[in-house]
């Protein structure tokens, strides 16, 4: 105990930015403990990128023996492919157990106390966790706050858990409905409208804005709406927002346009899931006690050193990460953050680049991209005055891919003409989500396409793909 205090850090929420904070504290030789109220692990580990995965991994096997005409190509020949919906929900349910469990012995076999309970700052440097015995305080020279985020449901729409229900409930795959809608076309929407199709069911997305896959550079979103919603029973909804959805049987959906707000249908759905985003959960905190406002979207405002500000002004003591904070809603993300507050409690100035950060959605085929997309990188370049260029390459290209039977693919380079600095990498196509890295570092590292074009890739493999792209650019 140093200095007088319980702890020399203490940490509220034990998801993967709290979990990657602790493990990192102490590493550097601080005295810490974790609070947590709910399950080990948070969003991540028991409602989100681990059981979805699950889900995928085994929806996504069933989706490739399916596909007749693909094994045939390979003079592969698979007849009567049968699943196990509950054996499927059992796999994802027996990876979250494992992972918990793994998560926690680490805190423990590292000497991380574990505080049960709801957690909040009680001052200065000060920590109160109420439990059903009451409540106890304790005292640390350092604070971070980590509690995460939880699913967003627009007004009109009641969620009852069963036939409308959020990711925190479609994790568990407890039915496989005949028609389900899903309301919103980002990560989540995309990921479960892929494992509920490959699972036989009718899916409806619904997107409230003009266009599919909003958030992605629209030269990977045209190509896979091609590849990932167009051939698969995938019916799609843009422009419209759902109104209102009352659960039941059947779920009833009133549809409008999201302009006008005009009525413009009506539809019956065995169920629904509501993939809307996620908001902050930074509710009952006691970051008043300390002075602390949240900002107009109810993140925790912090610098990029992840010190908590109130005024503009650095809380001494006081640090917040993850989904909470709202720079970066990614599990990765939160842990890269949690480590740069460790470094800077440690007063070892660090601060994050989310520029480098990749983000990926984990569909057959996968999505990714690190960096900025074209648009982004237009505004930049007509702020700082430069010009951008574009180079992309297809994994029509690539002898890998073409060994796999999996061409659909595009990888699209974004840099600068002037430098040739990379400024953001987008690959849609196999294995996207770990060719993002090289790419990821290259950011980090701020590389020219003029260097990159003359590294050296093995063949054949898909990496190639990033390599081509790269050779392409300075080729212009």
């Amino acid at each position: 105990m140093t200095n007088g205090f319980d702890y020399d850090l203490i940490i509220l929420g034990a998801g993967v930015g709290g979990h990657g904070a602790a493990l990192h504290a102490v590493a550097c030789g601080l005295r810490t403990a974790i609070v947590e109220a709910a399950d080990m692990g948070g969003t991540c580990v028991n409602r989100g990128c681990i059981p979805s995965k699950a889900l995928l991994a085994a929806s996504g096997k069933v989706r490739e023996l399916r596909n007749a005409h693909h094994l045939k190509t390979l003079g592969i020949q698979v007849d009567n492919v049968q699943f196990d919906r509950q054996a499927i929900a059992n796999h994802a349910n027996n990876l979250v157990a494992k992972i918990q469990g793994d998560l926690t012995n680490s805190l423990k076999r590292l000497g991380v106390d574990i505080l049960r309970g709801w957690g909040k700052v009680a001052g200065q440097q000060k920590v109160s966790v109420l439990t059903d015995g009451g409540e106890k305080f304790y005292t640390a020279k350092d604070i971070i706050v980590a509690p995460g985020s939880v699913p967003f449901v627009p007004p009109g729409i009641e969620v009852d858990g069963k036939t409308v229900f959020t990711s925190d409930q479609a994790v568990k795959l407890e039915t496989l409905p005949q028609w389900i809608a899903i309301i919103g076309s980002g990560y989540i929407g995309l990921e479960f409208a892929d494992i509920y199709s490959a699972l036989g069911c009718e899916v409806t997305m619904i997107e409230a804005l003009p266009q599919l896959m909003p958030g992605f550079d629209r030269d990977i979103a045209k190509l896979a709406e091609r590849v990932l919603i167009t051939p698969r029973d995938i019916e799609t909804h843009v422009g419209i927002y759902a109104k209102k959805i009352t659960p039941g049987h059947p779920v009833v959906i009133e549809l409008a346009d999201f302009q006008t707000q005009a009525d413009v249908d009506v539809i019956e759905v065995d169920a629904c899931l509501v993939a809307t985003g996620r908001i902050p959960a930074t509710q009952n905190l006691g970051l008043d006690s300390v002075g602390v406002s949240l900002d107009k979207r109810n993140f925790i405002p912090v610098n990029d050193s992840m010190a908590v500000l109130s005024g503009g002004e650095v809380v001494p003591h006081l640090w917040a990460i993850g989904d909470a904070t709202g720079k970066m809603m990614l599990a990765h993300a939160a842990s890269a953050q949690g480590i740069v507050a460790v470094e800077n409690i440690c007063d070892r100035h660090k601060t994050v680049d989310y520029q480098s950060i990749p983000a990926a959605a984990f569909t057959h085929p996968e999505v990714s991209y690190v960096g900025m997309n074209e648009v982004q990188a237009q505004e930049k370049a007509q702020n700082e005055g430069f010009k951008i260029a574009t180079a992309k390459s297809y994994f029509k290209g690539n002898s890998k891919a073409l060994a796999e039977g999996e061409a659909d693919g595009i990888a699209k380079v974004i840099y600068r003409q002037d430098t040739g600095e990379v400024l953001g990498v987008h690959i849609f196509g196999l294995h996207a989500s770990d060719l993002i890295h090289e790419a990821a570092v290259a950011i980090a590292n701020r590389e020219s396409v003029h260097k990159l074009a003359h590294l050296v890739h093995a063949h054949p493999t898909l990496s190639e793909v990033l390599d081509e792209a790269y050779k392409r650019a300075i080729a212009v």
